[in-house]
């Protein structure tokens, strides 16, 4: 059964959650040219490969979002790397959680808030093979105790 996203969602990094311990959520602006926006709105956009780096002073999000299928001979490169939109305050206390902490910044999930384009980016340490695998036997208990816990409530 596939995965229902929140409405304006464009693209969510379903896999990130597996192998990542999200700490924290941070929503960043991000700077976009008209076409990107117009592929963005056809949904065609995957955050698979996608990460965010602090270069210099700014948040850079790596991702591939394709040409637009409309476009004439004047588009984008579809793996340019987009500048995030944060304040300078959050800037530097995500570099400073990124370099002294050995964190890293993952993109979540790719939205429109009104008009916008934004990106939810989590603050994230890496799992080790045990603890995907612990993750997972952890999800599972809980789902099966929802279970029977409607199968009880259906009974009584």
């Amino acid at each position: 059964m596939p995965q229902r996203q929140p409405p304006g969602t464009i693209a969510t990094n379903r896999r990130a959650r597996h192998d990542y311990e999200i700490l924290d959520n941070v929503e960043a602006g991000i700077v976009l040219r008209g076409s990107e926006v117009k592929t963005l709105r056809e949904g065609k956009a995957s955050l698979q490969d996608a990460y965010a780096a602090i270069e210099g002073d700014d948040v850079v999000l790596h991702m591939q979002i394709p040409a637009y299928s409309h476009i004439g001979y004047e588009g984008h490169e579809p793996t340019r790397p987009r500048k995030l939109l944060l304040h300078r305050k959050e800037v530097e206390q995500l570099a400073r959680r990124v370099h002294e902490r050995g964190l890293t910044l993952v993109p979540l999930r790719l939205y429109f808030k009104s008009q916008l384009v934004k990106v939810e980016l989590g603050v994230a340490r890496g799992r080790k093979a045990y603890d995907k695998r612990q993750a997972l036997a952890k999800r599972d208990a809980a789902r099966e105790m929802d279970r029977v816990r409607k199968a009880r409530s259906r009974g009584a």
